[in-house]
């Protein structure tokens, strides 16, 4: 991009403070996860900020800062992106209702997971993810591949969300203009 993702205008806030504002709409807390020198834009004082303790082992080691952050009585721990300006709180509320006695709720369409857009289990996803870091894989699909998987298609999600909106990530210059668009 650029330019740190977090402080993108986007309808009036900086992106990072739109989907905290969205996430907030169904999940609560909210962690967010910094890399340990990112400047974020003003949260809201309830927000939780927690940073990585180690620089450069990417989403995995977000997971770790922000399953750490979490309050000891958290069940659940739905991840996003900073760059998922339509994420749909329906989505959340949705994959909360059918992750039953599933590790991980997700969609899984066209073939393709998205474990950035997803409910884990707190209590299974951190031994998991401590796993994983210690044995220097930091794949997040590594760590989908050793939870119990509940996937969600395309129509289960479609009621909620029918774009899918909360798949949309903002990549290039060319996806944030075509984002704001929207």
């Amino acid at each position: 991009m650029g330019r740190p993702k977090a402080w993108l205008d986007f309808g009036g806030e900086k992106l990072l403070q739109r989907v905290v504002r969205l996430a907030a709409c169904a999940a609560d807390p909210v962690v967010v996860v910094a890399a340990a020198e990112q400047d974020l834009p003003p949260l809201p004082p309830q927000v939780i900020v927690a940073k990585d303790a180690v620089h450069g082992r990417g989403p995995l080691e977000g997971f770790a800062a922000g399953l750490a952050a979490l309050p000891e009585a958290a069940r659940f721990a739905y991840v996003t992106a900073t760059d998922a300006p339509f994420l749909s709180p329906d989505w959340i509320t949705l994959l909360r209702q059918l992750i039953g006695d599933h590790d991980v709720a997700l969609a899984h369409i066209d073939g393709r997971s998205h474990p950035l857009s997803a409910l884990y289990r707190v209590r299974t996803v951190r031994p998991a993810v401590e796993s994983l870091l210690a044995e220097g894989r930091l794949r997040v699909h590594d760590l989908v591949d050793r939870l119990n998987a509940r996937l969600l298609d395309a129509g289960e999600l479609d009621a909620v969300d029918p774009g899918r909106g909360t798949l949309r990530n903002i990549n290039t210059p060319e996806d944030y203009q075509a984002m704001l668009s929207l």
